[in-house]
């Protein structure tokens, strides 16, 4: 289980449009917001990501770094890009499924073809968002089990706001007998 103020698991993934995306190497003076995707196959995702894209100049502007990942192969990772006409927010692709469990993430199976018309991969990690720090410990994090009921990127705007303001720590931290 993931805890805050600890180390995340790494990540390194390609980047659509070439590169690597490593979060150990990642030089954003106030950390980066990883948002874990289901897949090219959900609508949800897409209109989610738009989201996302419209409002990474703001945390940018704020000193935190911006990635989508999936673990879709790079055609699938670049046509979503493509789909919600990203211009700013980077994109990974080729999470494995190993790497997902790892960050806490749900694994689901396929169902078909969804309301798109896009088959689901046999195996798919389910969504998750989260705001590392930049020296790799964990900030805030949201995992959900399917695709409904995801936090808004302006509340997390918002949150980033107050946490800059009030110097306010990463909660959720205690380990000890309850």
């Amino acid at each position: 289980m993931l805890m805050p103020r600890q180390a995340v698991p790494a990540l390194s993934l390609p980047q659509v449009g070439g590169g690597t995306f490593d979060l150990a190497a990642e030089s954003s003076p106030r950390g980066t917001v990883v948002c874990f995707y289901r897949g090219l196959h959900c609508p949800l995702c897409a209109k989610y990501l738009t989201e996302f894209e419209s409002l990474v100049s703001e945390f940018t502007a704020r000193g935190v770094g911006s990635i989508a990942i999936s673990s879709d192969g790079a055609e699938r990772g670049a046509k979503m890009k493509e789909n919600i006409g990203a211009k700013n927010l980077r994109f990974a692709y080729d999470m494995s499924l190993a790497k997902a469990r790892e960050w806490g993430l749900y694994i689901s199976t396929s169902r078909g073809k969804t309301s798109i018309g896009i088959e689901e991969p046999a195996l798919f990690a389910e969504p998750g968002l989260f705001l590392i720090n930049p020296d790799n410990t964990l900030y805030y994090m949201s995992v959900q089990t399917m695709p409904f009921v995801r936090p808004h990127f302006r509340e997390l705007l918002g949150a980033v706001d107050f946490a800059i303001e009030k110097s306010y720590p990463a909660r959720g931290e205690y380990t000890g007998e309850v």
